[in-house]
């Protein structure tokens, strides 16, 4: 990834963790980190002006402190911060043009109590032209100064070997290289829908085993190429017979960051989220990439 890492911070816990999730990943790559503070108008024509001032100088003031935060943090990461009149989503879309990378929180100030993704976030995940990364709150195995150590981390990558997308594997198998980690790639599986059709009450153990093997032998054939590209990165597989959504939460309760892919429609201009990978972003507890692809 040449380009910049950019992170959209509104002074929110979630935002300081995605924040902090992006310096890292880009003093990393050795690439800049841009923050990103976005002030909407105050809405209706009844507001005070100096509102509105007061307003813009609290974000001005936060951003400043977040960008000397993670200057002294990592001193040789180039940190700058950037600053829009606009709407949060609106003015993160246009900012992310350039980016290699963006990181947001998966919750900002808004919202309610319990509410899993925000509708910023979603949007970004939606409709971002580059992978975006959403960073939940701290808790659990994510805590400041664990993110991504080195032979110890674990990446988990959701993949169809009937449909392979390289984007979403090279995103995958690149953050695995870069950070040292293992990679485990999920393929989840179904019956043939000829199988358990109302003709048919069981599925035999030998027609399962038999169905299971093919899938087995079909990710190993699918991944070769990406296992050539990265001979450094260890590599799991787990084919599951499971709903793809729950097999990807299931294997990645430990894991460090899980990459899901999502397929750009040219014909929604606000973007789309499949079903998977909408799941994954509401139940996930670990940074969730989410990986655009054309096919």
């Amino acid at each position: 990834m040449s380009h910049s890492v950019l992170a959209g911070v509104d002074g929110s816990e979630r935002s300081s963790a995605a924040a902090d999730w992006a310096a890292r990943e880009a003093a990393l790559r050795g690439v800049p980190l841009r923050l990103f503070h976005a002030s909407p108008p105050l809405p209706g024509t009844a507001v005070p002006g100096p509102a509105g001032d007061r307003l813009r100088h609290v974000g001005a003031r936060m951003l400043q402190r977040v960008v000397a935060e993670l200057g002294d943090r990592y001193p040789d990461l180039q940190v700058r911060g950037e600053h829009a009149d606009d709407a949060p989503d609106t003015a993160l879309l246009a900012a992310a043009r350039d980016a290699g990378l963006l990181v947001v929180g998966t919750r900002g100030t808004g919202g309610f109590e319990g509410l899993a993704v925000g509708s910023v976030a979603l949007r970004m995940a939606a409709a971002a032209p580059c992978p975006v990364v959403l960073v939940p709150q701290p808790s659990g195995t994510f805590v400041e100064g664990t993110h991504l150590a080195r032979g110890t981390s674990r990446v988990v990558a959701g993949f169809d070997a009937h449909h392979p997308v390289s984007e979403v594997a090279d995103f995958a198998f690149s953050a695995a290289e870069a950070h040292g980690a293992r990679l485990r790639v999920v393929q989840a599986w179904a019956f043939p829908a000829e199988s358990v059709s109302p003709r048919t009450l069981v599925v035999t153990e030998e027609d399962r085993a038999t169905w299971e093997d093919q899938e087995v032998l079909q990710l190993s054939d699918a991944l070769r190429a990406w296992q050539e590209k990265y001979p450094r990165v260890a590599v799991h597989t787990d084919v599951v017979l499971l709903h793809p959504a729950e097999a990807l939460l299931n294997t990645s309760r430990s894991a460090d960051l899980l990459v899901v892919g999502r397929r750009v429609d040219l014909s929604a201009a606000e973007g789309r989220l499949g079903p998977v990978t909408h799941a994954v972003l509401h139940h996930a507890r670990c940074p969730v990439a989410v990986v655009p692809h054309a096919g």
